[in-house]
């Protein structure tokens, strides 16, 4: 397998990820895609376009690189008797639809209800984006996320809420602008409880 050198100094280097060679595999299949749809990849502005396709992806989906889970490991325990829901609201993310590899834009609510801890509250969107940084639909990053939060730190509630524009459906297809896509996974006593449920749902809806 050969590789492209994945030149510095544009500007256009990824945060966080080491610089890495790029398969010719791929800026070749690149190369394909933008001759298929008609344009030239040898004019002036589509020369250094494969390469930088390649960079963007390899961001994009930098999630598969990630284990979400470990970003729940450190917790506090002094938290001075608080039992109270605990609710980060309005977490921005972008990931892309496993389906047309279009992007989905969109805004995330991630409470719980904790037992005798709490984790640092960027860990919960850390949590969002290392799966949101993958092909994904919007169900399966919901269950995703709330699954994780559950699972590594038990508490007694879960309730992930996510709203999301699809470009599989705003630019292509049925070509419906504006359109917001709702999922929700409720936990524990959130999933039990009415009036727990109804209570997060009420602080979710505050900052809209």
């Amino acid at each position: 397998m050969t590789h492209e050198p994945d030149a510095a100094g544009d500007g256009d280097l990824i945060a966080g990820l080491p610089e890495v060679e790029i398969p010719t595999e791929v800026t070749d299949a690149i190369r394909t895609l933008i001759r298929w749809s008609g344009d030239d990849p040898t004019r002036e502005g589509l020369i250094d376009t494969p390469r930088r396709v390649a960079k963007a992806w390899r961001e994009y989906c930098a999630g598969y690189g990630d284990d979400p889970a470990r970003h729940l490991e450190r917790v506090f325990e002094e938290v001075g008797g608080y039992d109270e829901i605990v609710l980060l609201r309005d977490i921005p993310f972008q990931s892309h639809c496993e389906h047309h590899m279009a992007p989905i834009i969109g805004r995330a609510h991630i409470a719980y209800l904790p037992q005798d801890h709490v984790v640092g509250i960027s860990k919960l969107a850390r949590v969002l984006h290392g799966y949101a940084r993958r092909l994904q639909v919007q169900e399966r990053l919901t269950a995703e996320v709330a699954d994780c939060i559950w699972t590594h730190l038990k508490p007694r509630g879960v309730a992930v809420v996510i709203e999301a524009t699809h470009g599989c459906m705003t630019s292509r297809g049925v070509r419906t602008p504006g359109v917001v896509m709702t999922t929700s996974r409720m936990m524990g006593v959130f999933r039990d409880d009415e009036r727990s449920r109804k209570e997060v749902l009420a602080l979710m809806r505050k900052g809209a």
